[in-house]
């Protein structure tokens, strides 16, 4: 890749990338670094498109936009849900949404974590879930609903939690399962997101290049979690946060600074330096 290259398209994920994620505080309280702010605005100086990509819901994205102050200009591109929803905001206009019928893999699931919390979007609301997850780790109202009923209808997502598992219990548990009729990824606690077959990051992006009529080799990904597996490797440049696991890493075309030295500052600047002061 030479230096004369400079992307078009800048994919960010949220959490662990723009946003330190504090086990416990969940959503409470967030910031994000003014040294990240200003990288990020340099960048749509240059002319970069900046789309935040995440697993969270519209309604749980939208504030980190306004974080950014991107709500105050043109219209901005979300990639929510993990790809499962494609937003343009503001206001939220919902471009793209992939659904699909989770009840055979959440049914499956819950037989080996009977006590697991399963959770779906409510738009504009919060979710609807089987029990209250712990504090800070869902953004809106919580609409305490049988599991039956959550999954009786195509939904975009699905979330599993269990407090009383970890990560490695429900990687294993991908793996035992299969899980073949959809897509699923594992976040840093006992937290499995279900998703459509071929429904990710990544084919929520293209779908917002194409929009954009740029293409992958326009765009710089930035995460740090197994969910951004796809859209580094989809990026024509993709780069993991310094505290991301091995997995992420290895991955990726390159490893930035982690979240709390502003990995994502540190990237950008390498494309929209800082302006320097004259002497």
């Amino acid at each position: 890749m030479g230096e004369t290259w400079q992307p078009r398209l800048i994919a960010l994920d949220i959490d662990g990338t723009l946003i330190q994620w504090v086990e416990g505080q969940g959503q409470d309280n967030e910031t994000i670094a003014p040294a990240v702010k200003a990288a990020v605005h340099r960048a749509l100086a240059g002319g970069a498109q900046i789309v935040l990509a995440s697993g969270r819901s519209i309604d749980a994205m939208v504030p980190v936009l306004h974080l950014l102050d991107l709500h105050l200009g043109e219209q901005v591109w979300i990639v929510a849900s993990n790809g499962g929803v494609v937003v343009r905001y503001p206001p939220v206009e919902v471009v793209h949404e992939e659904r699909f019928d989770a009840a055979d893999a959440v049914r499956a699931i819950l037989v080996e974590h009977p006590t697991a919390i399963v959770a779906v979007e409510e738009y504009g609301v919060g979710y609807r879930v089987s029990h209250e997850f712990p504090p800070g780790e869902l953004s809106g109202r919580q609409l305490i609903t049988a599991v039956d009923d959550l999954v009786a209808e195509p939904v975009n997502r699905v979330i599993i939690r269990d407090p009383a598992a970890t990560p490695e219990d429900f990687v294993a548990l991908g793996r035992r399962l299969g899980l073949h009729n959809t897509e699923y990824v594992i976040g840093w606690s006992a937290w499995m997101d279900l998703s459509p077959i071929g429904v990710t990051k990544a084919s929520g992006l293209a779908r917002v290049a194409a929009a954009l009529g740029v293409t992958a080799a326009d765009a710089l990904a930035i995460g740090d979690g197994r969910n951004d597996l796809e859209m580094l490797r989809w990026a024509h440049r993709g780069v993991a946060m310094g505290q991301a696991i091995d997995e992420v890493k290895h991955e990726a075309d390159d490893v930035t600074a982690p979240v709390e030295e502003d990995g994502v500052a540190v990237e950008l600047a390498r494309w929209f330096p800082a302006s320097r002061p004259q002497p």
